[in-house]
């Protein structure tokens, strides 16, 4: 039998998770511009829209330190369900509320919180599922990582521009309906067709919860090359999300008034994202990872040195895109090495815990940002920015592990495993 006939593989399940990460990631993305803007507009206030990313972030670190035991333990597609139903309740009760008995600021913080408490479980299920599922598809994992994690870049390419505009048009509280809408649909793709038996269960030795908790972080201290990334990841993140949480709200507000522009600016990173990791996946293995990483890194600050000169709508555009373009590998390349490097019974654990350390420091950034813009104002924030990327440039330059970001892979590749047969007679 020629291998391309061979009836164990389909492309179906794969796809259907993709879609799925689409619309969902989608429907969170015009949460990323109706959120900071609700409250600007209603409160006038940088420092509490700080307030408000930094609770859709907080989550990230607490639970993604100990969700990933929840991962390993109920399944990938269990978890990547009851994420997306979690998310679509709280985001619903926003504008329901506001609607009906009043939200206040508090209450608001609570949803924003609970809307975003399963999202590293979530990414961390998904992501688990790739190896199985690229497996069954017949396709290189290097080369599905680079088109799973370019859907994150799509979705702000599709969902950004389309967020300034409903924005403007239905304003912000209505656009969260949408999200709550896609978080839904998106569980009920994965509940119906990924099949739960394309995942095989991992023997793993019974432990304590909070021993289980601690095995995806000493795995992480102890390898040379995932330990040091994941720190230059979160001090890069720290500064990264200020740009979305609060520097381009504040400067958009300020300068132009328009929620539409924003928008467009954040789908040219999201789409020279897309194209950076698209391109990826096309020359996989031809690129040495180091050299994306490094070249990425050093450039990167442009995105906050931009706003020294003032720029118009167009000239930002232009630098996210380019920014967004050698970032855009960036995803790829992590989430390949630690499928590379991780045991496949404590894979749950390793890529929470991973994303968990790379949100850690989210929250802090954009809360010191937004007072750093009402405190000294808004060039000397971006000065600050500007340095700490330069900083991280360098120090990528340096750090010695990165050496092996190219060596071969430590753990076999993935089977998956058939679908169970339907039953006959």
């Amino acid at each position: 039998m020629h291998p391309d006939s061979d009836p164990r593989r389909s492309v179906g399940p794969l796809a259907a998770l993709m879609v799925a990460v689409t619309v969902g990631l989608v429907g969170r993305t015009l949460s990323v511009v109706a959120i900071p803007w609700f409250v600007l507009v209603t409160t006038g206030s940088a420092a509490q829209a700080g307030l408000v990313a930094a609770m859709v972030l907080l989550p990230g670190f607490v639970v993604g330190m100990i969700g990933g035991v929840w991962v390993d333990r109920l399944g990938y597609r269990r978890v990547s369900v009851a994420s997306d139903l979690l998310a679509a309740v709280a985001t619903m009760l926003i504008p329901l509320l506001y609607a009906t008995v009043g939200l206040s600021f508090a209450v608001l913080l609570v949803l924003v919180f609970f809307g975003s408490l399963l999202d590293v479980p979530a990414l961390t299920a998904r992501r688990s599922m790739v190896p199985e599922l690229a497996a069954r598809a017949g396709m290189p994992l290097d080369r599905v990582n680079a088109w799973f994690e370019s859907l994150q870049n799509l979705a702000f390419l599709i969902g950004t521009p389309l967020a300034g505009v409903l924005v403007a048009w239905l304003g912000a509280r209505h656009v969260l309906w949408l999200d709550a809408g896609a978080s839904a649909l998106s569980a009920l793709v994965v509940l119906v067709a990924v099949p739960a038996t394309l995942f095989a269960k991992p023997e793993v030795a019974p432990r304590r919860y909070w021993e289980d908790v601690l095995v995806g972080l000493r795995f992480i201290r102890r390898d040379v090359v995932l330990w040091p990334m994941v720190i230059v990841l979160a001090l890069s993140n720290a500064t990264s999300v200020a740009t979305v949480g609060v520097i381009l709200p504040v400067y958009f507000q300020r300068e132009f008034g328009s929620a539409a522009s924003l928008g467009f600016v954040l789908a040219a990173t999201g789409g020279g994202a897309f194209l950076g990791a698209t391109m990826y996946g096309a020359i996989v293995g031809r690129i040495r990872r180091r050299l994306i990483w490094n070249v990425a890194f050093l450039l990167a600050p442009l995105e906050f040195a931009i706003f020294l000169v003032s720029p118009s709508v167009a000239l930002l555009a232009a630098v996210n895109f380019l920014v967004g373009f050698l970032l855009g590998p960036i995803n790829p390349i992590m989430v390949t090495l630690r499928h590379e490097r991780s045991p496949l019974e404590i894979r749950g654990r390793v890529f929470s815990t991973y994303s968990a350390i790379a949100m850690a420091a989210q929250p802090l950034g954009v809360l010191v940002t937004g007072n750093l813009v009402e405190g000294i104002g808004f060039d000397p924030t971006i000065v600050i920015l500007t340095g700490a990327g330069l900083a991280l440039g360098v120090a990528s330059l340096l750090i010695p592990g990165f050496r092996h970001m190219d060596d071969a892979p430590l753990v076999p590749a993935v089977v998956a495993p058939s679908p169970a047969p339907h039953p006959t007679g």
